[in-house]
């Protein structure tokens, strides 16, 4: 994880810029009071569709100038997993 962190800091995007994003492109698909948090399942957790999943990929991808991969997307299930998939990629940049 600090390797992770570190290669993040080098990239210009701290861990906390990353989950900040995340969650302001997912806040219109928060349920109730509930908190989006690293251990959020964004498919589960959340009213949110897979269309609406791969549109807001491509709004990170956009943000971040990365490209996911589709079969990487396909794993990703907590917020946690998304931010640590952008870190790595913008930390290869």
């Amino acid at each position: 994880m600090t390797d992770t962190l570190e290669r993040a800091r080098i990239s210009g995007q701290s861990r906390g810029e990353v989950i900040r994003e995340i969650c302001r492109h997912l806040a219109p698909f928060q349920t109730g009071e509930r908190p989006i948090t690293g251990d959020t399942v964004i498919a589960k957790d959340l009213t949110i569709d897979s269309l609406a999943i791969m549109d807001m990929v491509m709004e990170l991808e956009d943000h971040f100038d990365i490209s996911i991969p589709m079969n990487v997307v396909a794993e990703i299930h907590t917020v946690d997993q998304l931010a640590d998939t952008i870190q790595k990629l913008c930390a290869r940049r």
